[in-house]
């Protein structure tokens, strides 16, 4: 099945941050070329928001050095103020400008998986804004290894060395320059994941498009995420890593380059993102099952709206309505997660069943995101008609991705007999 897009037009720009030109990105299905990621860097400068691509998820950026942009990037995402933000980078001497401290294992971290998807927690400099810290004494630093990603940091932080260095050379009417007022930090981009807080990350343009619409002044389209889930944070603040959250970088490379092992979190760790025990989670309800659990929760609910995430070894042997068919190898299960966990929540299953995958170290990060998303939350309402919709289109072999189902090594099945469901 080869994947679909369906545009969306937006508005006409009215505000100044919309450019006509820059809001073309938000309705293009092809890849953002350099005048719209230059346009994008502007933008970010003059305190816009952009959703840019990185290798993890796509991410939701603002200029980290203001204040106010920082803030709409919190209510546009619905994130509490208390929960730190991911600040990106594009060179690892900015690791000096934003960390007081930079221990010598963090260092050879940052110069051997830099740029990559790991995310360093040190202690913040002076100067370093309580917007992105949650107002903690430490401060998340990363550098992407996306290549728009890149484009993007660069050119954002020389368009601030540009401006910094023209205001220099401006007199006063005395004839002195200026008086130095206290430096805001520039070239970092504050960037959580481009979606609501709380609900599944995007690893496409149009998922940002589809969650967050209108509210983001600018869409940057690289395509898919290539690793597919969020960056491994290690906390260095005291001096030895601390493993805060696993993602992109197995916790064993990150270990073997420290010259040490990596510590589980204590009482007094910093608050990091993605930790709360309800995350990345769709509007369905989702169960973490083994695969005889899923064949009798389905016998035993039949003519429910369910729909299964499985492993390939199982397929043959599960009966929901519809089955997304997922690779036994946890790298490519991982690129794939959001994207058909997008797919099987637009069907308007209630329940989503997830078959659970082995407990290994390979998995990790993909067992933290699945048990976080099956964290109990209330059901929300479903759009009625739409699963009947749903199953109608995929049983008559009609395009059922528009929400973008990685079609990698992914099947869509029709179940047919007692489990169906009549709409």
């Amino acid at each position: 099945m080869n994947e679909t897009t369906s545009p969306q037009s937006g508005p006409p720009p009215s505000e100044s941050l919309q450019s006509a030109s820059v809001r073309d990105a938000l309705i293009t299905d092809q890849p953002s070329d350099a005048a719209e990621v230059a346009r994008a860097a502007r933008l970010l400068h003059d305190g816009g928001l952009v959703a840019f691509p990185t290798e993890t998820v796509y991410g939701l950026g603002a200029d980290a050095g203001n204040a106010e942009a920082v803030a709409r990037l919190y209510k546009v995402k619905k994130r509490p103020d208390t929960h730190p933000v991911i600040v990106h980078l594009s060179d690892v001497e900015q690791l000096h400008d934003w960390a007081a401290e930079v221990p010598e294992g963090a260092l050879r971290l940052a110069e051997r998986f830099w740029p990559g998807p790991l995310t360093l927690v040190l202690k913040r400099a002076v100067g370093v804004p309580d917007a992105v810290t949650g107002g903690q004494a430490t401060v998340g630093l990363r550098i992407p290894s996306h290549p728009m990603a890149l484009a993007l940091l660069r050119q954002f932080r020389e368009a601030g060395s540009e401006n910094e260095a023209a205001a220099a050379s401006t007199f006063n009417q005395y004839g002195s320059p200026p008086v130095a007022s206290a430096p805001r930090l520039r070239g970092g981009i504050a960037a959580p994941s481009a979606n609501r807080y709380g609900r599944i990350s995007p690893t496409r343009a149009e998922h940002v498009r589809s969650d967050l619409g209108d509210d983001v002044d600018c869409i940057l389209n690289g395509g898919a995420c290539e690793v597919g889930i969020e960056s491994t944070i290690v906390d260095y603040s005291s001096g030895h890593p601390v493993l805060l959250r696993p993602g992109g970088l197995s916790a064993a490379r990150i270990a073997e380059v420290a010259g040490e092992e990596l510590l589980l979190p204590g009482d007094n760790a910093p608050r990091a993102p993605g930790s709360h025990a309800a995350h990345y989670a769709p509007r369905a309800r989702l169960k973490l099952l083994r695969r005889t659990d899923i064949i009798e929760y389905l016998a035993q609910h039949k003519g429910q709206r369910v729909a299964a995430l499985a492993l390939e070894v199982s397929v043959a042997r599960l009966a929901a309505q519809y089955t997304v068919v997922m690779p036994a190898v946890a790298a490519g299960y991982a690129r794939m997660l959001y994207a058909n966990l997008r797919h099987l929540d637009a069907s308007g299953a209630d329940m989503i069943l997830v078959e659970l995958p082995p407990d290994t170290p390979a998995w990790a990060p993909v067992l933290d995101r699945l048990r976080r998303a099956a964290h109990d939350e209330p059901l929300a309402p479903r759009e009625p008609g739409r699963w009947g919709q749903f199953k109608r289109k995929a049983a008559a072999g009609m395009d059922v991705e528009a929400e973008g189902v990685d079609s990698g090594n992914a099947v869509m099945q029709a179940a047919e007999g007692d489990g169906a469901e009549s709409l």
